[in-house]
């Protein structure tokens, strides 16, 4: 049996907005990678966040802290290139995974999870692969 959803033109609307509103969300994390700026990064994360992935075979769990302090020390990426390849909602809650290429040379699958508390998107934690890298 099949459940399909119909949606109004109302509800398609509001979905629409829903995405806008993480891809905003997502905005400043994006923008610290070109920037190298940790202080930027960190507006796009709860401060309980949690990041977890390896780097050249370097395993890291760090807090938010910890990662805004390695994305300033990393520096400006200017050619950094990313893609967002999907977002997943359900209620307040979401999920999604941003392809990088050439953040500090290295290539990047990151996935989000995210929460909206207070009429606001953030990212509460973040699992990444940095590909041949690893």
């Amino acid at each position: 049996m099949t459940n399909l959803t119909v949606e109004t033109k109302a509800d398609e609307v509001q979905n629409f907005q829903v995405l806008k509103d993480i891809v905003e969300a997502l905005q400043p994390y994006i923008k610290s990678a070109t920037t190298g700026d940790g202080k930027l990064n960190r507006t796009a994360f709860y401060e309980h966040a949690h990041i977890v992935g390896s780097v050249g075979g370097e395993f890291y769990n760090m807090d938010l802290e910890t990662f805004s302090g390695a994305v300033s020390s990393g520096g400006a990426s200017p050619d950094v290139a990313h893609h967002i390849a999907w977002i997943d909602v359900s209620g307040p809650a979401a999920a999604a995974k941003v392809e990088f290429i050439n953040w500090g040379g290295n290539r990047f699958t990151d996935f989000f999870v995210l929460y909206k508390h207070g009429g606001k998107w953030k990212i509460s934690g973040k699992v990444y692969d940095s590909h041949s890298n690893n």
